[in-house]
């Protein structure tokens, strides 16, 4: 980007490194509680602003004598975040849920205050449902927008609520609007507070949505540098690269927010480039497929050109930094001119001139891979410099861009009934648990069952969560009772209890920046403040404290074990539907009326790459390994599917050849079906496919017709390449794969 002037401001980068350099000498021996000793200022200064703001709200809440003061500090804890951007997102989410919960909540108690049998169920129907849309929600496999948040706060306020009231149906209004009362509360200290730590928001977050692109490109430049160079191990980098894309396209919509209510398209352009990258890197797989097939001569003609296409490649990141836009795209269209003359160069030679006979059957083969691979290059250039210029117009805006680049869903019916199915069994049976022993303090301990089930049952590994969850209530309960017990017995102030309040917190906030017990820290700053149960009208008592940490703690334990033996996460279960979705998927592409956007495939793919990279766990990492490449090569087979198909469409290649494609899409159309049968054939189809279009692409007199046929000969070798190098993966007639590396 290029310098500015510099600035007066506050600098928090400066800051930042002063910090280093003071912490600089600690030992590193004891870096695993180094986040409480020596913590980052930024998070510092999160986990001080967050403090304090959960102290006013708390103030507040008191001061206004609200029954249940705790839960305003508890909601400043849940909103909160490291960043403007995210804290605003989450904000709205969990407003517009707490409207949502609310409603339910007192239609429910409303319909059915002296059934308590129907009211468990429809309460674990509820939360169920709210799940179950939840999962539904636009956003990528690692959930870190917050549009799922919303439906997790309705389920939380509509259990808080629900339960609470059930128990005085008659005031049910008043204790919605008061619970209402506090989430608002702090929702809004904590909205306000965070906004008044904030310098230079909209220029940082154009700093964000440029870093985020430059990550981006840089790791797909040097990925396929090393691929043009003939590095073996390229391959594997180009997996982390769509990993960091889709982390980096989940994160526009916080900048969006930053840069407030005037912004024009400048997110919708960025995650577009985001999605050109990961295109880019599919042309790579392309690239990297036929540069590997058996019996193939890369040429010098080809050398010379991915020599200069690597070092444009190298040198990209920097330029692009330095916002030296405009020369990298002349100098790349330079670079698309060059693979287009070589392909007109290699035409000419092989079917000669009035001076110059055709050329032999050894060297037209050889002439027709130089072609085939600089139109693999030449593809691979047009998508880098579609992202680039994404990239210039998420920068500077056009006026009266109307461009938008929606976030794309893909939705799973099954994942989403089986999250609804296991928080409604979890709930319903805690209900059914208190019902029956008539337990005092059971709707308590059926209120955090159903807190536990709305937060994490839409989670991939729930039972995983609740446990470090279950750690850090622990933790909560033992700081809690040293304050409830002995520090804060008899409080007489507001004062003397946000002192003692204030370092517990404190330490909270800073491990919630700790990324290997963030989970624990979320949980140790929810339930400390219900633990503790400050109030206007009573005395910290011993009894209170006992009757709320063990149902507390109790709850956390049933629904861990629960989340581990209701429908559990099954790993090779997902892997084996996933499996079996994309073989789908590839028959679906070969017949489907509607052709799907190559920009579609691939970000459906990078989407299920992502999943089994979360989900990996302790699967052996052959395995692993094995699914995440023949995710890849279903994406590139995919793509040249649509290739041929728009080929098709065209009508420009002989009756022959097409008759020969058509063959192949046939078979194609039948890939790997019911009984698995089908995969010998449509490699053999693919094959024979192949071979008859370069043996009729010589005997071809019109220069355009050759141009097209050599298009549908690169995209044939590529899938024949594909379907024989990971013949495990595509062929279905074994239910698993895994039993292959047993």
């Amino acid at each position: 980007m290029k310098s500015r002037e510099p600035s007066l401001t506050f600098d928090l980068a400066r800051l930042h490194d002063l910090w280093s350099q003071i912490w600089s000498g600690v030992p590193r021996r004891q870096d695993r509680l180094r986040w409480l000793y020596a913590p980052d200022l930024l998070t510092f200064g999160y986990a001080l602003r967050t403090t304090i703001t959960s102290l006013i709200a708390l103030g507040i809440a008191l001061w206004w004598e609200l029954g249940s003061p705790q839960w305003a500090a508890l909601t400043v804890w849940m909103v909160a975040q490291g960043s403007r951007g995210k804290s605003v997102a989450k904000a709205r989410w969990h407003l517009f849920g707490m409207v949502v919960g609310t409603i339910f909540a007192v239609a429910l108690v409303a319909a059915c205050p002296q059934q308590p049998l129907l009211f468990i169920l429809l309460l674990a129907v509820g939360i169920g449902l709210f799940c179950f849309v939840g999962t539904l929600l636009p956003g990528p496999a690692t959930m870190t927008n917050y549009r799922i948040h919303g439906m997790r706060a309705s389920g939380f306020t509509y259990a808080i609520i629900a339960l609470d009231g059930i128990a005085d149906p008659q005031h049910i209004f008043a204790i919605a609007m008061a619970r209402a009362t506090y989430i608002v509360l702090g929702i809004v200290l904590e909205s306000t507070v965070s906004s008044l730590f904030q310098f230079r928001l909209g220029e940082r977050a154009r700093d964000r949505l440029a870093h985020n692109f430059l990550t981006a490109i840089d790791g797909a430049a040097h990925a396929l540098a090393d691929l043009l160079g003939g590095d073996q191990q390229a391959l594997t980098r180009v997996r982390g690269v769509f990993s960091t894309i889709t982390a980096l396209s989940d994160q526009i919509e916080f900048a969006e927010v930053e840069l407030g209510r005037h912004h024009g398209h400048e997110g919708d352009h960025a995650r577009a480039a985001l999605a050109r990258v990961a295109v880019l890197l599919s042309r790579g797989l392309d690239l990297s497929a036929l540069l590997h097939t058996p019996g193939r001569v890369e040429g010098d003609t080809f050398s010379t050109t991915a020599a200069s296409v690597r070092t444009f490649l190298l040198a990209l990141p920097e330029r692009l930094q330095a916002g030296d836009t405009q020369p990298t795209l002349l100098q790349l269209a330079g670079l698309r001119a060059t693979c287009r003359q070589v392909i007109a160069d290699s035409l000419g030679a092989e079917m000669g001139s009035d001076t110059r006979p055709p050329a032999g059957v050894d060297e037209a083969r050889s002439l027709q891979w130089q072609r085939m691979l600089h139109h693999a290059l030449d593809g691979m250039l047009e998508d880098l410099e579609g992202a680039i210029t994404q990239f210039e117009a998420s920068m500077h805006p056009l006026p009266h861009d109307h461009f938008h680049y929606r976030i794309k869903t893909f939705r799973d019916w099954r994942l989403a009934g089986a999250n609804s199915l296991r928080a409604s069994i979890t709930i319903f049976g805690a209900g059914v648990i208190w019902i029956t022993t008539g337990w005092s303090v059971g709707l308590l301990f059926l209120m955090f069952v159903s807190i536990v089930c709305s937060l994490f049952s839409t989670l991939e590994k729930p039972a995983l969560a609740t446990q470090a969850f279950l750690t850090g209530a622990l933790w909560a309960v033992g700081v809690s009772g040293v304050l409830v017990l002995w520090a804060l017995a008899t409080p007489s102030t507001f004062e003397v209890l946000a002192l003692c309040l204030s370092l517990p917190m404190l330490a909270g906030g800073l491990a919630f920046a700790y990324p290997t017990i963030v989970l624990a820290a979320v949980s140790y700053n929810l339930f400390l403040p219900i633990l503790v149960g400050p109030d206007n009208q009573g005395r910290l008592d011993e009894i209170t404290f006992f009757n709320t940490a063990m149902p507390l703690i109790l709850a956390l334990w049933y629904a861990m074990w629960s989340f581990r033996l209701v429908l559990p996460n099954d790993i090779n279960a997902m892997r084996w539907q996933m499996r079996t979705e994309i073989l789908k998927g590839l028959r679906q592409v070969a017949r489907s009326a509607n052709l799907p956007t190559t920009v579609f495939v691939v970000e459906r793919n990078v989407d299920r790459f992502v999943r089994l990279l979360t989900n990996a766990g302790e699967t052996p990492e052959p395995v692993i390994d094995a699914y995440l490449q023949g995710t890849l090569s279903a994406m590139t087979i995919g793509l040249n599917v649509i290739r041929l198909r728009r080929i098709l469409a065209r009508n420009l290649l002989p009756a022959a050849a097409t008759q020969v494609i058509e063959a192949m899409m046939g078979r194609m159309e039948q890939f790997s079906g019911r009984y698995g049968g089908h995969y010998g054939r449509t490699a053999r189809a693919a094959r024979l496919a192949s071979q008859r279009i370069a043996a009729e692409a010589g005997q071809e007199p019109n220069l355009g017709v050759r141009m097209e046929m050599d298009r549908a000969l690169a995209s044939l070798d590529v899938i024949s390449y594909e379907l024989d190098a990971n013949r495990l993966f595509f062929d279905a007639s074994s239910p698993y794969m895994d039993t292959a590396f047993g």
